[in-house]
């Protein structure tokens, strides 16, 4: 039916180089009004790149950008914009220090004479805010809210435009499932209203459940564009990596009975965030950590490992009391921590890829002074043995596609030569492909003996890794599920308290 529309935005044989390297060659895209029209392709497929350019953020080297048949040639955003051509990035791009109302209404300020009409726009705020079912107080500070009601945020930014083509790049990442499902029930309305919508996303169930069509690209190459109707998961994944992908998950390191115990953790409490948990990681084991996003696993971890402080509680290395006030202090205990946020935390962006690399382990190519040569063969072992895929040497962290800049994080914690690796969303925002390395990459790790921690809001990877799954609801440890308890509709009920430990008991002792 969307084939008989006239289209509101066209691409035909775009193509763009960044210096001497193309990354876009001849591709094409039409959107329809009222189609859901899903972008799929590995990171560093070309995607970013080409919504941007339909977005009027970049400008393509060859190629044409039709809205409505009409030849246009953006100069910025703006002009996109003012076309109703909306763009919410996979990187929240927020004002951290002002409310939710002034960042929604951030450069189209309603005015009422020569002032601002803070009342309406806290109206019209609160409305998109409902639409969402969140409830944000619109005068909050950004900083202020969690990495999912600032998701939501995004989202209401967008929808408060006279959006004609809505661009969604990555939009569930950090959002939990009743976020989600509220999501798609407003792609749903927006779908009625004749909006089209561009959607890219990794997570293959999202594209089969919302998707009119789906284009494929690959190496910047135009692979494959068609209805989804009648197209499984396995053919989308094998179309965006060029061949088969089977055993995603490789079958687990067999534990031994009488596996030590390398890391205790003893009734971790955090005021108002974490109550009374306790865990035992084993060698050679993949713990999994499961829960709704905010249900206090990731404060749990940092607190072990110093980076929150804990009222309460202790931590056990190799059965001795430990005290880690400090990253720094995990390193001397040989635990390495892959963070969930590879961009605000775990990478310097601005750097070039060799510093990354070896900031967490410098002291380590100093003699006194940094033996370049030394640092320069460690980075090309790591890139060799990560499959980081660089454009030039020269680049910066930046520049890296999201996998490419997850495996450079990988190198870099890596690089001290840890016993226990500690994974916090390992494959947010990552292609099917990079999935496949990195799950083979957790099993190398435990057949050598190391010990893994992984902290993860995809089912799968919790089912499909973990030897034990520990499961947390609102602050508590509700249980540790084992052997045939790894299962969906299990973890679920601890997730949500129905099971295990009772969360209302546990917060108030």
């Amino acid at each position: 039916m969307s084939q008989e529309r006239t289209p509101v935005l066209e691409a035909s044989g775009i193509e763009r180089s960044f210096g001497g390297n193309q990354v876009l060659f001849g591709v094409g895209l039409t959107l329809c009004p009222g189609e859901v029209h899903a972008l799929l392709g590995e990171n560093g497929a070309g995607k970013s790149t080409l919504v941007k350019i339909l977005a009027g953020y970049l400008s393509p080297s060859a190629g044409e950008v039709r809205v409505d048949g009409q030849l246009k040639h953006f100069s910025g955003s703006g002009e996109a914009e003012a076309e109703g051509i909306v763009m919410i990035h996979q990187e929240l791009a927020l004002a951290e220090q002002l409310s939710v109302e002034e960042n929604i209404f951030l450069g189209r300020e309603l005015r009422r004479g020569p002032f601002l009409d803070r009342r309406a726009m806290r109206e019209r705020c609160r409305e998109a805010l409902a639409e969402l079912e969140t409830r944000v107080d619109p005068r909050t500070r950004v900083k202020d809210l969690s990495t999912s009601d600032q998701q939501m945020v995004e989202i209401a930014k967008a929808i408060t435009r006279d959006v004609r083509v809505l661009i969604m790049d990555e939009p569930t990442a950090t959002l939990t499932e009743h976020e989600v499902e509220v999501l798609f029930s407003l792609i749903e309305r927006l779908r009625h209203r004749g909006v089209a919508i561009l959607y890219i996303s990794h997570k293959l169930r999202e594209i089969e459940r919302i998707a009119d069509r789906v284009t494929v690209l690959r190496d910047g190459r135009l692979i494959d564009s068609a209805p989804m109707a009648g197209r499984s998961k396995e053919e989308l994944a094998r179309l965006m990596v060029g061949r088969e992908i089977s055993d995603m998950y490789p079958e687990r390191t067999k534990l031994a009975s009488d596996a030590e115990v390398v890391l205790e953790a003893r009734d971790i409490v955090i005021p108002g965030a974490v109550h009374g948990a306790s865990f035992t990681l084993r060698r050679g084991e993949v713990l999994g950590f499961g829960g709704v996003v905010g249900a206090g696993r990731t404060a749990l971890i940092e607190a072990v490992l110093g980076l929150r402080t804990r009222s309460g509680g202790e931590v056990l290395r190799n059965g001795q009391p430990v005290a880690l006030r400090h990253l720094r202090d995990a390193v001397r205990q040989r635990i390495a921590y892959l963070t969930e946020d590879r961009k605000g935390k775990g990478l310097v962006l601005n750097m070039g890829l060799r510093p990354n690399f070896t900031l967490l382990n410098l002291r380590a190519y100093c003699r006194p002074l940094i033996d370049r040569r030394r640092e320069e063969q460690a980075f090309q072992a790591a890139v060799e043995r990560f499959d980081i895929r660089l454009r030039t040497q020269a680049s910066t962290a930046a520049e890296l596609s999201g996998g490419n800049q997850q495996k450079l994080l990988l190198a870099k914690v890596m690089s001290i030569d840890p016993e226990i690796v500690i994974i916090n969303e390992p494959t947010r925002g990552i292609d099917v492909g990079t999935k496949h390395q990195i799950y083979h990459f957790v099993r190398e790790l435990t057949d050598a003996g190391c010990s893994v921690i992984l902290i993860s809001s995809e089912m799968t990877e919790l089912i499909g890794l973990s030897h034990r799954v520990a499961v947390m609801c609102a602050g508590v440890l509700t249980g540790v599920l084992e052997g045939e308890q790894i299962n969906e509709q299990e973890i679920m009920q601890y997730a949500s308290g129905i099971k295990g430990v009772g969360v209302d008991e546990q917060r108030r002792a």
